[in-house]
């Protein structure tokens, strides 16, 4: 009884020596492993941390149990490992520092804030879809999502606007030079017009369906990206989402399809990560 008195009492002690600098620090800190895992899952690289954490845990029983040469390799084998890492998330460490450089830091921080970005863009582009469905301009817009699709935004033109109607109407114009390729849109901006898409390799699809129709279901088939595509010859919307293609939507139904795709569930209720972890801290110390 004496023993668990007296490890409350330390507890305690301790607790009340933490000060606003200290909580700073653990808020730091979390959200930065926080990121850092959410970088994972967005990259699909969740065999990689595996990998990464098992040669972690070798590496620490080497050197508890003496293995001295297991050991030295292991060490060298992290040190290369974390040049490696480096290499590997470079697209997405650009992308968190070009965010920063120009002042975007509040998006990294507020994910409303890329959910009303998002939302926007998706407003803007069922405006523009249908538009061109009425004038039966072709067209193909991908919406990136966890997978990064550099190859594909290397064979295009680098825009990096904000999404507008009237912006996606004048790529797909059929005598602008972009018109032929893909828009491809990442983090509720175009980043790139005028690219190249891999072309489904599927044998069940129907004679109707084009090159444009082949290139958004290669591309939904490859990786987790939200593909819409405005028929040239018919005027029909169609988006395809993990190799399946939807056809003939309303505007209605269309703009309903990408909100569910694209938008979390709960958009404008969520909490930001740092505001949850202010509130159970001041939780633990009562502050109001």
């Amino acid at each position: 009884m004496e023993a668990i008195r007296s490890f409350f009492t330390e507890a305690f002690n301790y607790i009340s020596s933490v000060g606003l600098v200290d909580i700073a620090d653990i808020i730091i800190i979390a959200f930065l492993i926080y990121k850092i895992i959410e970088l994972i899952r967005k990259t699909a690289s969740t065999r990689i941390a595996k990998g990464l954490v098992i040669l972690l845990i070798a590496l620490w029983l080497s050197g508890v149990i003496k293995l001295t040469v297991v050991n030295f390799l292991l060490r060298n084998i992290v040190g290369i490992g974390l040049l490696a890492l480096i290499i590997l998330f470079q697209p997405e460490l650009r992308r968190i520092l070009e965010k920063v450089g120009s002042g975007q830091v509040w998006s990294l921080l507020n994910p409303d804030a890329h959910a009303q970005s998002m939302d926007s863009a998706i407003t803007q582009t069922v405006l523009a879809c249908h538009e061109m469905s009425v004038s039966k301009t072709g067209a193909i817009i991908v919406f990136e999502r966890g997978s990064r699709l550099v190859n594909q935004v290397n064979t295009g033109t680098l825009i990096n606007a904000d999404v507008t109607a009237e912006l996606l109407k004048n790529i797909f114009f059929s005598k602008a030079p972009l018109h032929d390729g893909a828009v491809i849109i990442r983090d509720a901006r175009i980043t790139a017009a005028g690219c190249m898409l891999p072309l489904s390799s599927s044998g069940n699809l129907s004679r109707e369906l084009g090159m444009r129709h082949r290139a958004g279901i290669g591309v939904s088939e490859h990786s987790d990206a939200v593909t819409v595509i405005v028929s040239e010859e018919t005027g029909t919307v169609s988006v395809a989402v993990d190799g399946m293609l939807k056809r003939h939507l309303t505007s209605d139904t269309f703009e309903k399809l990408l909100r569910n795709e694209l938008l979390p569930e709960k958009t404008g209720k969520t909490k930001t990560f740092g505001y949850s972890i202010v509130s159970r801290i001041a939780k633990v110390f009562k502050v109001k």
